[in-house]
């Protein structure tokens, strides 16, 4: 950390910095030449409930942008989400920048721009990010300036949705060629190249109001995607998952793996979920050109994503074989 604060960069608010993302876009920010970072969150150093009215408004006072990584329930990323943009009508920073999500697309195909409408099923997730979206959306047409990134699922060390629990059930044998049903596009983000945008986002000329998927270029499928992984963390040989079994892992077997977690937090836990089965036989290739162009989007390869990966420390031990 640098010795003291340089108080002539503009200050930007980050909600939910503790989390994956946003501790991520707080370490990129250190050391900005232009920026400085105000990391909040109830366990960070500035303490901010993302729910609270008044605790918003008090962050706001100073705050040149606002970057929203809220992570949590439904309810509570649509409660902060609204209470952030009431408190900027009031106290209107500069620029937001509303972290969404693909899942808005729902159960969409095809190759996806930042336009296409949502395809039912939408997981309740998915619903609450739209809803994040209108209220967003709205704060625009109220005069905010305000732009929404939609990252696809975020590789990188720390995810331990998109790596260390695909890792798990790859080294477990519970994942590997799944046949017909991993054929499905293997949509990733690198967590760098999230963050990047992120930070290009925030000077970014004329992008008030516009939506921008994030993600890898590569097209690749699931299938694909799990050989090379799993290869990468030496869980060879890479087991065929037969349609049966990924049915009994996902319909008998998972629901009390996630109850298990619950309780207690251990590899064994992880569940194969019906709508992660869903996504891997999901035909889907998210279009990226909008941030190309307007943030500059770097999108790294996913061999390069998985090599970072195995060169982290952290990650060399939470994906130490079992």
């Amino acid at each position: 950390m640098p010795d003291s604060i340089d108080y002539s960069r503009k200050p930007v608010l980050i909600l939910g910095a503790s989390g994956f993302i946003g501790s991520r876009v707080t370490a990129a920010l250190t050391y900005s030449p232009i920026y400085r970072p105000v990391a909040a969150s109830r366990r960070s150093a500035v303490s901010v409930d993302a729910t609270d009215p008044a605790s918003i408004l008090g962050a706001l006072r100073d705050a040149d942008c606002v970057i929203n990584c809220i992570a949590g329930n439904d309810q509570a990323m649509v409660r902060a989400t609204q209470v952030l943009c009431d408190a900027a009508r009031s106290i209107p920073p500069r620029r937001i920048i509303h972290l969404s999500s693909m899942a808005v697309y729902g159960a969409a195909t095809g190759t996806i721009t930042e336009s296409h409408p949502p395809v039912d099923p939408v997981s309740g997730y998915g619903r609450a990010k739209i809803e994040c979206e209108d209220i967003v959306g709205r704060y625009v047409r109220d005069g905010g300036d305000a732009a929404i990134l939609r990252p696809t699922c975020v590789f990188g060390p720390g995810s331990a949705q998109w790596t260390t629990r695909l890792a798990r059930l790859l080294q477990a044998g519970r994942l590997g060629d799944l046949g017909a049903g991993g054929d499905g596009g293997c949509n990733l983000a690198f967590i760098d190249d999230v963050v990047g945008a992120i930070v290009s986002a925030l000077d970014a000329p004329e992008i008030s109001g516009r939506i921008f998927n994030v993600s890898s270029s590569a097209e690749l499928t699931w299938n694909q995607f799990l050989m090379a992984f799993g290869t990468a963390l030496c869980a060879t040989p890479i087991r065929r998952v037969p349609a049966r079994s990924m049915k009994i892992e996902t319909k008998i077997i998972a629901p009390f793996r996630r109850i298990a977690a619950k309780a207690i937090k251990a590899p064994w836990t992880e569940a194969v979920t019906p709508s992660l089965a869903a996504l891997f036989r999901q035909d889907i290739r998210i279009d990226c050109g909008a941030a190309q162009s307007a943030l500059w989007l770097h999108q790294t390869p996913p061999d390069q994503m998985i090599a970072a990966v195995l060169r982290d420390d952290r990650m060399k031990q939470e994906l130490a074989p079992l």
